[in-house]
């Protein structure tokens, strides 16, 4: 497969580089945490500690991207469901942290809790399009000072893909606990860490904070896997043009790749940026949109300019409910981030602006993919598919039901699960649809399908660790 679409001509992305260069040069970014102005100081950037204000020169830009490795590993607990980009492209990932979730039983939205987690890291486990278990909402439930272990031990014991979350700094030590116990000591995990750290450092336009800086800081010196997202808004957080947003959102980019290499040159990361468009009308994120698509498109020619693999955002409808609109942003997100070959789609599940996770999106998400995927794998055309023996064997005014030709590639066409292909009086007796269908079978694997258990010692030792946190 090759790139189908240009969305930025080589000029383009240089004259993108060399503003992004610029801002970061002569406007800087306010860095609140103390521990990242140190090591950009040490690094040769130029700190003022009376307004906070770091600038980063462009010769150390310069320097510390040929330290950037071209590739990140997502590790699981099962190795060989471990994904490696660019190698593994695409890599298929839910959204995460979404505060509501629609009930699979009533289908009424409400805040997500961590049995919900069980369940969507339960399905995830069993469904061979989905990668990635980003831990995909909030939990209501979770008790005081337990939140980040709370989710992850619904995560991880629901899944043995590769997982990513996040926890505040409160947390790390608890969390590295629970992936230590859970991977029989310190050493074991460090040869598979099967979580990947994800944080977004840079509020948007050009702030550190202090929180998730920490937290980069810790887990890349470390060397522990983890990387950073930005999410600049146009016409809020950033400039309300679309190359406006990209400098910016490019310049974000760069200053958090920049601490991470500086902390711990070699450090695996992506190219991480969701920039994203509001709406004039009201001032709110929209959550799809040509704008939306584009900055995709775009962030791929930057991170292959940068020679880093991408995360793209993809999905994340601003659709209420599954409806047409979630199916038309979701499909064109999800065609234009596999026409320009990006490494990453993130965001199954997801709606109304990656505030509500929905398990009926989530699978009809993942047909979505597969529908893309199968049309970007093109027309194989060889002796074996032209098929002129079998032309031949059935000639004019024959049909190729009973040709062996037939059923040897019958499995080459693509057979949907949720797309209606039925006889119009058999829906019009039913009246059911690919939610229906969706929700059904998200409802059947929670039923039968049963994840890998963890072993009864670790199951054991993971009860007493969050008992003795709960004291």
């Amino acid at each position: 497969m090759h790139n189908f679409a240009t969305v930025l001509t080589p000029e383009q992305v240089i004259r993108v580089h060399q503003a992004s260069l610029e801002i970061l040069e002569k406007v800087g970014l306010l860095v609140r945490n103390p521990q990242a102005r140190q090591i950009l100081a040490r690094n040769g950037c130029a700190v003022d500690e009376a307004t906070l204000n770091v600038r980063f020169p462009r010769d150390v830009v310069e320097d510390f991207r040929a330290s950037i490795p071209p590739t990140f590993t997502f590790y699981a607990r099962d190795p060989k469901l471990d994904k490696t980009l660019p190698g593994d492209t695409p890599v298929i990932v839910t959204g995460s942290s979404a505060p509501n979730i629609l009930d699979p039983l009533n289908g009424q939205e409400r805040r997500a809790t961590s049995e919900d987690l069980a369940r969507i890291a339960h399905l995830v486990n069993s469904l061979p399009g989905h990668d990635v278990f980003s831990i995909s909402t909030l939990a209501e439930d979770a008790p005081a000072g337990l939140f980040s272990v709370t989710r992850f031990y619904a995560a991880l014991k629901n899944t043995v893909k590769p997982v990513r979350g996040s926890g505040p700094p409160e947390d790390f030590e608890r969390i590295l606990k629970l992936l230590f116990t859970i991977a029989g000591g310190e050493a074991a995990y460090r040869q598979q860490p099967f979580v990947t750290h994800h944080y977004c450092p840079v509020v948007s336009p050009l702030t550190m904070d202090f929180d998730s800086v920490a937290a980069l800081i810790f887990y890349t010196e470390r060397d522990l896997p983890c990387y950073p997202t930005i999410v600049p808004n146009a016409g809020l957080t950033s400039p309300i043009t679309l190359a406006g947003t990209l400098a910016v959102g490019n310049a974000e980019v760069i200053a958090g790749t920049a601490l991470l290499q500086l902390a711990y040159p070699g450090a695996p990361v992506f190219y991480a940026a969701a920039q994203t468009a509001s709406d004039p009308r009201t001032g709110v994120y929209t959550g799809g949109g040509p704008e939306d698509f584009l900055f995709g498109a775009a962030t791929n020619a930057l991170s292959d300019f940068y020679d880093i693999p991408l995360s793209m955002g993809s999905f994340a409808t601003g659709a209420k409910e599954p409806n047409w609109q979630a199916g038309i942003e979701n499909s064109l997100s999800t065609f234009m981030a596999s026409i320009v070959m990006s490494d990453m789609l993130l965001g199954l599940g997801f709606l109304h602006g990656s505030r509500i996770w929905s398990y009926a999106e989530m699978m009809m998400d993942a047909e979505i993919f597969s529908i893309i995927h199968k049309t970007m794998q093109g027309i194989v055309v060889d002796d074996e598919t032209l098929a002129l023996d079998a032309i031949a064997a059935v000639g004019p005014g024959g049909n190729f039901l009973s040709q062996k030709h037939s059923r040897v590639h019958m499995r080459d066409l693509y057979l949907p699960q949720f797309m209606d292909r039925r006889p119009y009086n058999e829906w019009e007796a039913k009246q059911d649809d690919a939610r229906d269908w969706a929700l059904e079978k998200a409802r059947r694997i929670l039923a039968e399908h049963q994840p890998d258990p963890l072993d009864a010692k670790v199951s054991e030792e993971m009860a007493k660790i969050i008992a003795s946190l709960e004291k």
